[in-house]
């Protein structure tokens, strides 16, 4: 029995990847490109298969951990997707607690002079507790005022970006980069150009904090008391309430620990994997990664897996554009219709069971 909800759970998915390679398979043909020499490309550019020739200190292994270093920040924010969906909220917000956390550790820890041993585990501790603080207020506004949690979160975005970029204009800023000035090496969470043998290689630490996370949500959504009062909180708030559920405290909590996952996306992405804060710009990962949550069904090892498809999809296409000559816009296409499938997955799943017992029947 579980081997067939297991199965039922991951057929809409990998039907909505099958399609959209199919559609972006077409579109590329009739550019007048090679599809399957594209879709390899997308692997060679992610370290996921080997290319050609390599530049100098580089191999297969230095592009994957780059691979590495650039996915580790989403599987994050789509957990943080995840746990707040478990409670029947949706987590707009994600970009902006992403920044607020990245900058508030970039000042207080980025700048300073601690050596390594104190500043990549501060670093973390800040990136929590500021993102769990962001996530914890727009819980309460929901719970306390009724204040829908995306209008919320959303003018929160704004709050962060406009007045962060504020503070690095008038007092970070790199005159040459036009960014905030880049973090201490001993602050940053990814070990840039390390030496190992004759390559450089750039080590993403976050990724180990990132696979503990991903046992740690599965494990307190799945197998604790916390979790199953989210779940029950989502599917019917009224009926928690009735079972004597605590249901504002479910909410405030969830939104918290989704805060706080944002808040380790935020600190592995603008002190690992960037180094450095754009002003006035909110990343794309916070919303992207709603959809990354969608398409791995809200379970943490599903969005292991839809993390690594979509961001192999969008960091493989200047590999492909130099190789295969294709447009990169054709890769956020496929990405799109994966995404478009996705969100569609309860009519699919609907429509599957529909045929099923139709078959049945007859």
């Amino acid at each position: 029995m579980k081997k067939k909800k297991v199965l039922a759970s991951v057929k809409v998915p990998l039907l909505a990847i099958l399609v959209s390679l199919i559609v972006g398979g077409i579109i590329i043909a009739l550019t007048g490109s090679n599809p399957f020499k594209a879709y390899y490309s997308l692997l060679q550019g992610c370290g996921l298969a080997p290319k050609k020739s390599y530049a100098g200190y580089k191999n297969i292994l230095t592009d994957f951990l780059s691979y590495v270093n650039y996915f580790t920040p989403m599987i994050f924010a789509a957990l943080a997707v995840a746990v707040a969906l478990r409670a029947g909220l949706f987590n707009i917000g994600i970009s902006g607690q992403m920044l607020v956390a990245g900058f508030t550790a970039t000042v207080i820890v980025g700048y300073s002079s601690l050596n390594s041993v104190l500043a990549k585990p501060l670093v973390i501790v800040i990136g929590i507790i500021t993102g769990g603080l962001a996530g914890a207020v727009i819980g309460f506004l929901k719970y306390r005022f009724n204040i829908n949690e995306v209008v919320s979160s959303i003018m929160f975005n704004y709050i962060f970006q406009y007045v962060i970029s504020f503070f690095i204009n008038t007092y970070f800023v790199d005159p040459v980069s036009r960014q905030s000035r880049e973090v201490s090496s001993a602050a940053r969470l990814t070990l840039m150009d390390t030496p190992v043998g004759n390559l450089k290689m750039d080590l993403p630490l976050g990724i180990l904090i990132a696979l503990i996370c991903v046992y740690a949500v599965w494990f307190l959504l799945e197998r604790t008391r916390t979790g199953y009062e989210m779940k029950a909180v989502g599917y019917s708030r009224s009926a928690a309430k009735y079972a004597g559920i605590k249901v504002g405290r479910s909410m405030i909590l969830a939104m918290t620990i989704s805060g706080m996952l944002s808040g380790l996306a935020g600190v592995t992405y603008y002190l690992g994997y960037v180094g450095s804060i754009q002003p006035k710009v909110l990343i794309s990962t916070g919303f992207d990664a709603i959809a990354v949550s969608l398409l791995g069904n809200n379970h943490p090892v599903g969005i292991v897996f839809s993390t690594m498809l979509i961001t192999m999809i969008g960091k493989g296409s200047t590999y492909m554009k130099s190789v295969a000559n294709v447009d990169a816009e054709i890769a956020s296409v496929i990405t799109g219709t994966i995404l478009l499938f996705s969100a569609c997955n309860v009519y699919l799943k609907w429509k599957l069971e529909h045929s099923k017992r139709e078959k049945e029947d007859k």
